[in-house]
């Protein structure tokens, strides 16, 4: 009834008339300012405060400083917590920080009681450093002697880890007489989010000493915790509410200033307090895509076997851990789940911290780093041996049933080389690839692809749970709540569809609540890793399952008639052969108010996911090169999507283009960029290159839909990996259009002509 159908956002009409309430909408009453000091070097210590000036500033209530906040360190990523202390997530942070790691550190915090008050007392309060010298770059921070960021890490290597498949090492397999080696070293950047809503939030204490902080966030439980270990207070003591949320992907995945502003409201009394950031404080002090460099050697024989590869990836993690070793290690693993190789893969992954912001999550958590050397080194092998990338490709995939030895996760369901067909068809491959291999002059043009597979979830590295609430109102219809935030990918709406699947009754009918309240919503670790269909989807099937036999029970006794005899269909309740028996608002009406049996009809359900399997698909790019411009315009381009089966085509249709839309970016224009002092140059959207309706194609999309047996409606992910595969396909159709491949991102106008220069074409 519900599954498969393009029915409209449940959250469209109220979003389009501009009723949707965001945490700005809720602010009604009188609220105090805050806002961060924060750091003016990149390493170093704070060794004192003049506050003098910033207190005599009309309306300036409160400076906090470094040296008032407990002496707590807590951890930020929006990971599930363990209750094992070896699997909890690297504590590194404080409220505010004495020791200073990045430019732009959180050192002290002024409460005002207006934002004109609070913006020039900040300004004015007087900080006093030692100074260490920046560590911008791996390097820098890995060298000897280089100043430790973390006490307790003294060669600033937060995580080092390594695997080794095969029957042989590399070095023994690449003896094998006759191999083609490539020995590349491909680097991805720094990107910043740019999601519209900034990091906001308001705190405040109610009259039972409890702290409630409503926040746009993507993980409300997870800050409710971090809350109550940053203060040290109990967590059933921090109440989080998430309203409606402009945006997150990944940003909001971390638990920003909410603990701060918890804390700075309790220091007026627990009075309201507001604290958001700036766009140019969002680029700067919140969270970025892990800069990445990854030493890639790859063995091919003549024939496009693809024989041992090695990998050696570092990431430079910035000043604090965040999400920390899970990025790089989601990169490096990717590696290893995408082709085979007869006799070996290596791999070697470090995590450094450096004097830079922190990396944390950000839409494909690690695989667009990774899918980008990955698929460099494929195209470059195929180049080596003059071989048609697309037929090397397939001729060196994973296959149907491929199951990780590490991990287990398994390709249940397998349309990876139905993808690359597709996608083939669509672009006239073949065609093009002739047509464009011998050029010259200035302008030239190129066809390139990129595949990619990505997990759904987190399990088995980290636990996958979520629970679901239904209610049956007394109109007949059904009340949802879920745990699972809606960030603007049209959760609310899947899960509406699938309550509707599974109970029979129209869309309608069913009222999802998008606002997310931890101390009513029931548990869910919130919107991440592309989880939201497939895990706590299987929360909405379990409880839907439930509701539903609750409501036959019900109408049996009613109807004096056997249970196993009656259905629910177009909310109706009717016999197997369908004939209509009561409407479900007659059967509400009569188990609220029964003199006879009173019942209030509820279902709540946990699901403990303890499954996973893999999406995958396949980009194509056509482009055409302006050398002496520098610039790539792109012609066509096109995602074939494996993500099992569709539950709203058009909102996955409107997925695929928002990730297609941010890999553009990724590929050509987008990085933050860092002085030698460690200060960002460009931390606003004005010098950000973030691409605009005017720098973008026609996206088109295609999916391959194949039942998938671990789904709860034979779905899997497609959340991130639309982001995965563009900016490889650009570089590999720019390889072939100029024969030079560009192993550093973005590929922006000034790198392009310095390297077309150096080849002689222009």
């Amino acid at each position: 009834m519900g599954i498969g159908k393009n029915i409209q956002r449940v959250d469209a009409r109220a979003k389009v008339t501009g009723q949707a309430k965001y945490t700005q909408d809720l602010m009604t009453q009188p609220m105090m300012v805050a806002k961060v000091v924060h750091s003016t070097i990149a390493n170093g210590v704070v060794t004192g405060f003049d506050l003098d000036e910033a207190l005599k500033v009309p309306g300036v209530i409160k400076i906090v400083t470094c040296f008032d906040v407990p002496e707590i360190d807590f951890c930020t990523p929006g990971h599930p917590w363990s209750v094992e202390a070896a699997h909890q997530d690297v504590q590194d942070r404080r409220l505010l920080n004495q020791r200073v790691r990045y430019y732009g550190d959180d050192v002290a915090a002024v409460i005002a009681e207006d934002e004109i008050a609070a913006v020039k007392a900040a300004r004015l309060v007087k900080v006093h450093y030692e100074e260490y010298p920046a560590l911008v770059d791996v390097a820098d921070a890995m060298a000897e002697g280089a100043v430790a960021m973390h006490d307790n890490v003294p060669d600033n290597i937060l995580k080092h880890t390594s695997f080794a498949l095969g029957d042989e090492s590399f070095d023994e397999a690449v003896k094998e007489k006759g191999l083609i080696l490539v020995d590349q070293t491909y680097d991805t950047q720094r990107v910043q989010h740019c999601h519209i809503e900034l990091p906001v939030s308001f705190a405040y204490q109610d009259g039972n000493g409890k702290i409630t902080v409503t926040t746009s966030t993507q993980i409300p439980h997870i800050v409710r915790r971090v809350i109550g270990q940053a203060l040290g207070i109990p967590w059933g003591q921090v109440r989080v509410i998430k309203p409606y949320i402009g945006g997150g992907f990944g940003n909001k995945q971390d638990v920003l200033y909410e603990p701060l502003n918890a804390f700075l409201s309790l220091q007026v009394g627990g009075r309201p307090v507001k604290l958001e950031l700036t766009r140019e404080e969002t680029f700067a002090d919140t969270r970025v895509r892990h800069a990445i460099r990854f030493h890639m050697q790859g063995a091919v024989r003549p024939d496009g076997t693809l024989v041992a590869r090695r990998v050696e990836a570092f990431s430079n993690q910035g000043g604090y851990a965040s999400h920390g070793h899970a990025i790089v290690a989601n990169a490096s693993n990717m590696i290893k789940q995408l082709y085979r190789d007869e006799k070996a893969l290596e791999s070697e992954s470090y995590t450094v911290y450096t004097s830079t912001v922190a990396g944390g999550a950000m839409r494909g958590y690690g695989i667009p780093q990774g899918d980008f050397a990955a698929e460099c080194l494929m195209d470059d092998l195929a180049t080596a041996i003059h071989m048609d990338p697309l037929a090397f490709r397939l001729k060196n995939c994973m296959e149907e049933g491929y199951k990780d030895p590490h991990n287990g996760i398994t390709f249940y369901s397998y349309g990876l080389k139905k993808c690359i067909e597709a996608g083939k068809e669509a672009v006239h491959w073949d065609e093009k690839r002739a047509a464009y291999a011998c050029q010259t002059g200035s302008r030239r043009r190129g066809i390139g692809m990129a595949i990619f597979c990505y997990k759904t979830g987190v399990y088995p590295i980290s636990l996958e749970t979520a629970t679901c609430r239904m209610v049956l109102n007394q109109d007949g219809s059904i009340q949802l709540m879920m745990g699972a935030t809606e960030i603007g990918q049209g959760a609310d709406t899947v899960f509406t569809q699938m309550a509707a699947e599974v109970l029979g009754v129209t869309e309608d009918k069913v009222y999802i609540v998008s606002t997310q309240d931890t101390d009513v919503t029931p548990f869910d670790t919130g919107a991440y890793a592309s989880r939201q269909s497939y895990v706590s989807g299987k929360a909405v099937k379990k409880t839907a399952e439930m509701m539903k036999e609750k409501i036959l029970e019900y109408a049996a006794w009613k109807l004096k008639m056997d249970q196993q005899t009656l259905d629910i269909r177009n909310n109706m309740i009717v016999t197997a052969e369908g004939e209509e028996l009561l409407t479900m608002e007659a059967l509400a009406t009569e188990a609220l108010y029964s003199l006879e049996r009173s019942v209030h009809i509820t279902a709540e359900a946990t699901s403990h996911c303890k499954e996973n399997t893999f999406a995958s698909g396949a980009c194509f790019a056509e482009v055409e090169v302006d050398m002496p411009l520098g610039k790539v315009n792109v012609l066509k381009i096109i995602n074939v999507h494996d993500s099992g089966i569709l539950m709203n085509p058009k909102l996955a249709e409107a997925q695929v283009h928002g990730g297609m839309s941010m890999g553009l970016g990724y590929g050509l224009s987008e990085e933050l960029m860092y002085d030698a002092k460690g200060k960002p140059l460009n931390n606003n959207l004005l010098d950000y290159k973030l691409p605009t309706a005017m720098d973008t194609p026609e996206l088109n999309v295609e999916f391959i839909e194949l039942q998938d047996p671990t789904g709860p409606f034979g779905n899997k992910a497609l959340g991130e990996p639309p982001a995965i595969p563009v900016a490889p396909a650009i570089r590999n159709a720019v390889l072939q259009a100029t024969g030079i491949g560009f192993n550093q991102l973005p590929m922006e106008p000034q790198r392009l002509v310095a390297a077309f220069k150096e080849k002689g074409l222009i």
